[in-house]
């Protein structure tokens, strides 16, 4: 891989170590690592984007316990590129345009390794106080970018939390607003309470429920239609939470999302957020992925409204620069959130946090440990700025709509929804399925043959792409973000796919 030469191993000096922190070793194979890192971008098309390994491949390769004198730097690396390499999907491949991105950055990057540099503990102020007053500002950054309400930010009456995953968060809120609504109408109720969705709302949303113990027949998916884009419909939700109401039923929390993942769709958010508001019901507002774009102010549309939410999250790991794991949660009340997930342990008081003048992010979480998430945003931010952070997301955009004209101009394919942000989901037509054959097809041939067509594509080891099922059709997902993609990776991918396709409808002659 590279410029590493992993034949001739310098002596191993890992028996010499004066500790576990040795700085003179840190400095020798920190320098090497990071040349392993930079070769590994530098080489990474050369390896296929999805795979090839077969399931319990590494435990053929490696050893069967773990070594008890210590082993070289060089003879680790090498094993990583010889044995871990081709068993990684290049999610950081160009090629990569599967799920959704998860996007990395030289400041993201630069700044995990601060992350785990200082490796601080910081469940409340005292822990670190720069740890905690760096994610408040960068929190507020963000909002300000986003341009959130007031209500939404620690500058006003509200504040923002980074947590690990979106799964955090909605585990955070639900909680809160599970115990918000119980307050009310006893705790003995809760198996009256009921969540909202989509059908294509995330399943996040569903498993949440569960957790904090909502009984799982109290979750409703509702569902959506492609003449609507597949976004919620606030009439149906109206409709929905007044039937559960008269069956004695209380709604109490509502999923909005801002791109969902199967085809990026925009639910309304404020005519939800009206019709939430006459129930009494927490209103979040999921836009992991599209969240991002929304800096830019031809995409901030997309979240007008969302002064009518309680809560609102993104990923920067996905589509940010900032690197796993880094989800931004913002609150219009902290204190609800609070009441639901404080600790009071007697070895964490301290006159700081009994002042109520500082904020303890562990009480904006489930777990009490926590990583300085802040210091790599605070990179990202810092290294780039507005400008360019818009830049960057408009180039996979502009990606992205060149590909949409590019499946448009082949009579073969057809766009199933609206593009609104880099993603492009489309499938072989029906008719130019029944061109190729003239026997009638149903649906049920038309997905057979996009499914074909999926597996030929991510066999080729080219290019990485995904599916969903949406209305009842299996439609072919090339999510564009990935940092290192260029014009060059899109154009290569159609390619791949016209060299495929040209193959399956060849085949469905005969």
């Amino acid at each position: 891989m590279g410029s590493l030469n992993f034949d001739h191993p310098q002596k191993n000096n890992s028996a010499h170590m004066s500790g576990p922190l040795d700085l003179v070793e840190l400095r020798r194979q920190g320098h090497m690592m990071i040349d392993f890192i930079a070769d590994y971008y530098q080489n990474i098309e050369k390896h296929p984007v999805l795979s090839q390994v077969q399931p319990g491949y590494l435990k053929q390769r490696l050893p069967e316990s773990a070594p008890y004198n210590p082993e070289p730097i060089e003879t680790i690396l090498r094993d990583v590129q010889d044995h871990i390499v081709p068993g990684l999907t290049h999610w950081q491949s160009p090629n990569h345009f599967a799920y959704f991105p998860a996007t990395i950055s030289t400041a993201g990057f630069l700044g995990e390794m601060l992350t785990t540099c200082f490796n601080v503990v910081g469940f409340n102020w005292m822990a670190s106080p720069a740890a905690t007053e760096l994610e408040t500002i960068v929190m507020d950054w963000l909002g300000d970018m986003l341009k959130l309400p007031n209500s939404f930010l620690f500058s006003g009456t509200g504040g923002g939390v980074l947590h690990g995953s979106t799964h955090e968060s909605v585990v955070c809120t639900m909680a809160a607003a599970r115990d918000q609504i119980l307050s009310r109408i006893g705790e003995e109720n809760i198996g009256k309470l009921v969540v909202y969705g989509s059908d294509q709302t995330h399943s996040v949303i569903q498993k949440v429920s569960q957790i904090v113990g909502i009984p799982s027949k109290n979750f409703r998916a509702i569902e959506t239609t492609i003449s609507s884009s597949f976004t919620l419909s606030p009439e149906t939700l109206r409709l929905t939470v007044c039937s559960d109401m008269e069956a004695g039923l209380v709604p109490f929390y509502l999923c909005a999302t801002v791109g969902t993942t199967a085809t990026t769709a925009v639910d309304p958010l404020g005519p939800l957020c009206d019709v939430a508001k006459d129930y009494g019901m927490w209103v979040h507002v999921d836009a992991a992925y599209a969240g991002s774009a929304c800096i830019c102010p031809e995409f901030r549309q997309y979240i007008d409204g969302i002064e009518g939410a309680n809560s609102f999250s993104l990923n920067a790991q996905k589509w940010f620069f900032t690197a796993l794991d880094c989800c931004c949660l913002w609150v219009k009340n902290p204190s609800a959130l609070t009441k639901s997930m404080s600790t009071d342990l007697e070895v964490l008081r301290n006159k700081a946090s009994e002042s109520k003048r500082v904020v303890d992010f562990k009480d904006w979480q489930i777990a009490l440990t926590r990583r300085f998430r802040a210091i790599k945003l605070w990179l990202v931010l810092r290294s780039y700025g507005v400008a360019n952070l818009r830049n960057f997301l408009r180039s996979h955009v502009k990606m992205a709509k060149r590909f949409e004209g590019l499946v448009r101009t082949d009579e073969r394919f057809e766009v199933v929804v609206p593009r609104n942000f880099a993603l492009v989901c489309f499938r072989i037509s029906p008719s130019a399925i029944s061109k190729a054959n003239p026997t009638p097809s149903d649906e049920k041939c038309v997905n057979e043959l996009n499914c074909k067509l999926l597996e030929a594509i991510n066999g080729s080891g080219r290019v990485y792409m995904s599916h969903a099922v949406v209305g009842g059709m299996y439609v072919l997902r090339c999510a564009i973000g990935a940092s290192l993609t260029e014009e060059k990776h899109v154009a290569m991918a159609w390619k791949v796919v016209q060299e495929h396709v040209d193959a399956i409808l060849s085949l469905t002659m005969y």
